[in-house]
C-alpha cells in the first residue's frame, strides 16, 4: 500500500513578511508584521480620500436650507455643521450636470471676495450648486435665474433665502460653470468672482454622514 509522502519543509509557502524577517526573534517578527498592517491600512485610506471619496464640513450658510452649518453662525439654521461626502472619481467618466451640489478648489478670486472663510476648509474648498454650464447664458433678475432665455425652475432656493439683485446677462465660458450657493441672500458665489473651471471641480456631494438625524443620500 503506497504511502503519502510529507512536505518538504523548505516547500512550505510563505508571505512576503515571513520571509522578509526569517530568521528575526519572534517579538521583532510579530512588531514588523503589526506596523506593516497598519501602515498598508493607513495608505489604503489615504488612497480613498485622494481618489474615491473625501470627507468635508459646511462651516457657512451659503448652502442653508439644503446643507446645515452651526449656530451662532450668521444664518444657521443647526447645532452641529453638515459633514458630507464628494465623489471624488464621477467626473472622470462623465460630465457634471446642472443641479449638483459639488465641492470645487477655490478660485483665487473668489479667495480674496470672500475672504477665504465662506465655505470649506480655510478657504481651500467651496461647495456650491452647479447652476449653469458651459457655453449657456445667464442674468438674474430681481433674484430669478434666467438661463438662456429662460426662468429656472429652483424649488431649493427657499424664498425667505432668496435676493433681490438684477445682473445683466452674461456668458459662461467653455470648459466653466457658474456656481451658486442656494442661500442667495447670504452666498459668496460665482455672481460675485466668477465662474469655475472645470478643473477646480473636486465631485459632487452624495451623502450627509453628520450628524446622526441628518444622516442621508442627495
Amino acid at each position: 500500500m503506497a504511502t503519502r509522502a510529507k512536505p518538504r519543509k523548505d516547500r512550505v509557502l510563505r508571505n512576503p513578511i515571513d520571509v522578509l524577517t526569517h530568521g528575526l526573534p519572534r517579538q521583532w517578527r510579530i512588531v514588523i508584521d503589526w506596523a506593516i498592517t497598519i501602515l498598508g491600512a493607513v495608505a489604503i485610506v489615504l488612497a480613498i480620500k485622494a481618489y474615491v471619496v473625501n470627507p468635508y464640513r459646511i462651516p457657512s450658510s451659503s448652502m442653508e436650507p439644503t446643507l446645515h452649518c452651526a449656530r451662532p453662525g450668521s444664518g444657521c439654521e443647526a447645532r452641529w455643521s453638515d459633514r458630507v461626502l464628494a465623489n471624488r472619481f464621477i467626473y472622470h467618466f462623465r460630465d457634471p450636470k446642472r443641479g449638483e451640489i459639488v465641492v470645487f478648489k477655490t478660485p483665487p478670486a473668489a479667495q480674496v471676495a470672500c475672504n477665504s472663510g465662506e465655505q470649506g476648509g480655510g478657504g481651500e474648498t467651496f461647495v456650491k450648486r452647479i447652476v449653469g454650464l458651459p457655453g449657456e447664458t445667464w442674468r438674474e433678475q430681481d433674484g430669478l435665474i434666467y438661463i438662456n432665455g429662460k426662468k429656472l425652475n429652483e424649488s431649493y432656493v427657499k424664498p425667505d433665502r432668496r435676493d433681490s439683485e438684477t445682473i445683466p446677462e452674461h456668458t459662461v465660458p467653455k470648459g466653466n460653470y457658474l456656481m451658486l450657493g442656494d442661500n442667495r441672500a447670504s452666498s459668496c458665489d460665482s455672481r460675485r468672482w466668477g465662474t469655475v473651471p472645470r478643473k477646480n471641480l473636486i465631485g459632487p456631494v452624495f451623502a450627509v454622514y453628520w450628524p446622526p438625524g441628518r444622516l442621508g443620500f442627495k
